[in-house]
C-alpha cells in the first residue's frame, strides 16, 4: 500500500474509488489490481470519503521545523547572561548554569513556555555552557530514619546571598530526615547562639519536639577542648559543659547528635543546595538588598521544595511523607508543654547565666547593678534572659523552683555580658 503513489498517479485512484462507490465495479477487482488486502482498502475508501478533493497517495510531507519565538530567545539569552554574571562572582555560591531555573523564570516572569533541552541548545551556541561532571559517591543518600521526628539536621551557612546588598547573610535550616520535610529556614545578619534558640523555639512551638537533632561540631552546638588549643585547660573536657543551645534541648528533654564528618551532613547542605541556588538567582534578578525582603523570597523558595517538587531519594513530595508519617502515627514528636517548675516558654527558650547575690542583695551584670529584695547574700540565682525586641530584655531571676523577680532591660546595658 506505501508504494501505490508509485504505481498510480491520484487521478486514477480517484477514478477507482468512484467506480467502486457507484458500483461500476466489485470490491475484489479492485483489491486485485491495486494488490492491497480488504482492511488496506477500506482504509484508502475511508480517506476518500473524508475529504475527496484533497485526496492523495503522496505521503504527508513533515512539518517544518518550529522557529522559536525572537522575543523567548533574547530573554532566554539575557537569563543566561545574568546567570554567567552570577557565576563569575567569586563571593557568590554558584557554579553552574541552572537551565530548569531558567524555564520557570520564564513562564513565571514572561508568562513564555520553553523547554530544558531548548534553553540548553541556546546556551551552547552562544558559550553559555557548562558541563557538570559526576561526582563520586561519597555518601549514603538512603533515608536512614523510620519516623517523622527521629532526626532533625539542623545547620547554618553564610553566602552572599543577594548580591546588591553587598553583605553576606546566614541562612539557618532544620530538615527533618525521614520526609526530607524543611521544618525551619531563616536568614539572619549574624549567627548567635540565640538565633538558633528562636529556630528551635519556632520549630517545637509549631510542630513539636522531636526525638533528637543531628548537628556539627560548631561551638554553638558543642563544647570542644581540641588537644592543640593554645588555651587548652586540663580542667573541662569535651561535653562538661554545654552551650546555651544544647541547654534548651536538656530542657526538653531533646537528644543530640554529633555529625563526625562534613560528608555526614549530606542529606541538609543538599538541602542547602537547592535553595542556595535558588535564593540566590532570584534576588540578584529582583535587585534585592533588604534581608526582610530576601526572607520573603526564602519561604516561596521552601514552599515550592516542600509542596511542589518530588525529592529524588524519597520519590515523594516532602509535604506529603511527612503529612502522611503524622496522620498514620508513624511519627516521633511530642507535644511540647513547659518542664516544671518554669512558667512560661521565655524561660526555656533563652539565654541562661548564674550570678551570687553580694552582701548588699545586688547582682552584677557587667556594669549594671539590679537589687534583689528576695533573695539573700550569697544566694545563687538563674537569670534567664529572653530578648523582647531590639531594644528590651526580659529578665526572669529564678532561685531553685521558684520565680524571685522578672525585670526589663535595655538591650544596651547587657552588652559584653558573657553567657
Amino acid at each position: 500500500m506505501k508504494q501505490l503513489h508509485k504505481r498510480f498517479s491520484d487521478e486514477q485512484m480517484k477514478q477507482f474509488l468512484e467506480s467502486y462507490l457507484h458500483k461500476e465495479i466489485k470490491r475484489e477487482y479492485l483489491e486485485t489490481l491495486l494488490g492491497i488486502k480488504i482492511r488496506q482498502f477500506w482504509k484508502l475508501i475511508k480517506k476518500y470519503q473524508q475529504s475527496p478533493g484533497a485526496f492523495s497517495l503522496k505521503p504527508s510531507r513533515p512539518k517544518a521545523p518550529r522557529h522559536l519565538d525572537p522575543t523567548i530567545e533574547q530573554n532566554i539569552i539575557k537569563e543566561l547572561r545574568l546567570d554567567q554574571q552570577l557565576i563569575s562572582n567569586k563571593d557568590i555560591p554558584l557554579y553552574h548554569y541552572n537551565y530548569s531555573y531558567i524555564k520557570e523564570r520564564l513562564l513565571i516572569q514572561h508568562k513564555q513556555s520553553v523547554s530544558v533541552p531548548t534553553i540548553i541548545d541556546r546556551a551552547k551556541k552562544h558559550n553559555l555552557y557548562i558541563k557538570r561532571h559526576k561526582k563520586k559517591k561519597v555518601h549514603d543518600r538512603q533515608v536512614l530514619t523510620g519516623y517523622a521526628g527521629e532526626l532533625i539536621q539542623h545547620d547554618a551557612s553564610i553566602h552572599l546571598f543577594a548580591p546588591a546588598a553587598q553583605t553576606k547573610w546566614w541562612l539557618i535550616t532544620s530538615l527533618d530526615d525521614y520526609s526530607r520535610y524543611i521544618l525551619y529556614a531563616h536568614l539572619v545578619a549574624d549567627q548567635t547562639s540565640y538565633t538558633h534558640i528562636q529556630g528551635l523555639e519556632t520549630l517545637f512551638l509549631k510542630y513539636g519536639l522531636p526525638h533528637s537533632f543531628y548537628v556539627d561540631n560548631h561551638s554553638i552546638f558543642r563544647f570542644v577542648q581540641y588537644p592543640y588549643s593554645i588555651w587548652r585547660t586540663h580542667r573541662t573536657l569535651t561535653d562538661e559543659v554545654d552551650p546555651q543551645w544544647k541547654q534548651v534541648l536538656n530542657d526538653c528533654q531533646v537528644k543530640v547528635i554529633y555529625a563526625l564528618s562534613p560528608q555526614a551532613k549530606g542529606k541538609v547542605e543538599r538541602s542547602y543546595g537547592w535553595l542556595q541556588d535558588h535564593l540566590v538567582r532570584t534576588c540578584a534578578r529582583d535587585n534585592i538588598t533588604d534581608i526582610q525582603k530576601g526572607q520573603q523570597i526564602l519561604n516561596r523558595e521552601v514552599y515550592a521544595y516542600n509542596h511542589k517538587r518530588v525529592h529524588s531519594t524519597t520519590e515523594e513530595i516532602p509535604f506529603r511523607r511527612f503529612s502522611t508519617a503524622l496522620d498514620n502515627k508513624k511519627s516521633l514528636f511530642r507535644d511540647f508543654a513547659i518542664p516544671a517548675p518554669f512558667q512560661s516558654t521565655k524561660d526555656i527558650f533563652c539565654l541562661r547565666t548564674y550570678r551570687t547575690v553580694d552582701g548588699y542583695r545586688h547582682i552584677s551584670l557587667n556594669n549594671l547593678q539590679l537589687a534583689v529584695p528576695k533573695a539573700l547574700p550569697g544566694d545563687k540565682l538563674n537569670l534567664r534572659i529572653y530578648p523582647l525586641n531590639s531594644l528590651v530584655t526580659e529578665l526572669r531571676i529564678w532561685k531553685n523552683n521558684s520565680l524571685l523577680d522578672v525585670r526589663k532591660i535595655k538591650n544596651t546595658d547587657l552588652k559584653g555580658v558573657h553567657f
